[in-house]
């Protein structure tokens, strides 16, 4: 069954083009399929067929059709995942460091995706594919806590909430180096690198505003080492790995941004080789807070670091509580 929306342009706001105000509401959609729907008629402005170029005033109505939900090309698999919340709405999911999220080149089964479309049998649709919606990503070879919607409305509400930057995610991360304030911010865009494709970085011509607020929570002075919580206001590709190797504080088994290359300043042989033994950098998104959709309350999760982090934080603690 189609499904029908209807939208009303804001009489405050200043003059768009319907296609780009469409783009806004609907972020699920694809740049073909907007214009596909626009071109089969399938968007009436004031009850006639609207065009994509057509200027909106204020107060416009617009009445749309969205064709029924197809299923996803990627495929269903029973992969276990540890889930800390769902209902009919959303499920919050404590994703294992290297995990891909999304299929894509490279990755075509195995990601969260793949078990997510295993594990629910309540998808409504996201953008007319039956999928779950991915409002945000983690780095595969990151831990933590993850977000997927289960249809548009909620994933609408979860999208603005993450544009607006009021959704509450902290990290935590170990760092190379000592960082002597306890805290600070980091305001640098970030975009694809000039010449290393793979990797993101702030000499990117076409760049994005990119926010990282850090604390410190414990220095490790003799193996110059940091342990910090990472509060972040937008969510770039590699956004935290970037923004810390290019303050000169790259995150702890980051193979991409320095944090390999400085494993063998450690002495400690002991504690290198458990940081040696991460699958990726030491990275772990352990708090994520927002409004549930329907509900209208504040919702927040916390996740404990992977066994492998931990034990480099215990062994560090330990370490350093003995006495002088």
């Amino acid at each position: 069954m189609d499904i029908s929306r209807r939208l009303v342009y804001p009489e405050d706001r200043p003059s768009e083009r319907l296609d780009r105000y469409l783009a806004e509401c609907l972020p699920d959609l694809s740049r073909s399929q907007l214009k596909k729907i626009i071109d089969d008629g399938l968007v009436l402005l004031e009850q006639q067929p609207a065009k994509a170029s057509c200027k909106l005033k204020g107060g416009e109505v617009l009445h749309l059709t969205l064709p029924e939900p197809v299923p996803l090309q990627a495929q269903p698999e029973n992969i276990p995942i540890n889930i800390l919340f769902e209902d009919d709405q959303l499920i919050v999911i404590d994703k294992p460091a290297g995990m891909v999220v999304h299929p894509a080149a490279g990755h075509h089964d195995g990601t969260l995706v793949n078990a997510l479309l295993y594990h629910c049998d309540d998808l409504a649709g996201i953008g007319g594919e039956l999928r779950p919606g991915i409002v945000h990503r983690i780095d595969k070879d990151t831990s933590g806590l993850l977000v997927a919607t289960k249809n548009d409305i909620s994933h609408q509400s979860l999208a603005a909430q993450f544009k607006a930057h009021s959704v509450n995610r902290r990290y935590i991360a170990l760092v190379h180096g000592l960082l002597l304030q306890d805290k600070g911010v980091v305001d640098q865009p970030i975009g694809r690198h000039p010449t290393h494709r793979r990797k993101m970085s702030s000499l990117a011509r076409n760049n994005k505003r990119a926010v990282t607020n850090w604390k410190v929570l414990s220095r490790y002075e003799d193996d110059r080492l940091t342990l910090v919580e990472l509060r972040l206001e937008t969510g770039r590709t590699h956004q935290i790995r970037v923004h810390m190797s290019e303050m000169n504080f790259p995150l702890a088994g980051d193979p991409m941004y320095g944090g390999r290359s400085r494993l063998q300043s450690i002495m400690d042989r002991e504690l290198r080789g458990l940081i040696g033994k991460l699958p990726g950098q030491a990275l772990h998104a352990r708090l994520l807070g927002f409004i549930h959709p329907s509900r209208d309350v504040y919702c927040e999760w916390t996740s404990a670091p992977p066994t492998d982090f931990q034990l480099i934080l215990d062994y560090l603690d330990a370490k350093y509580s003995l006495p002088a």
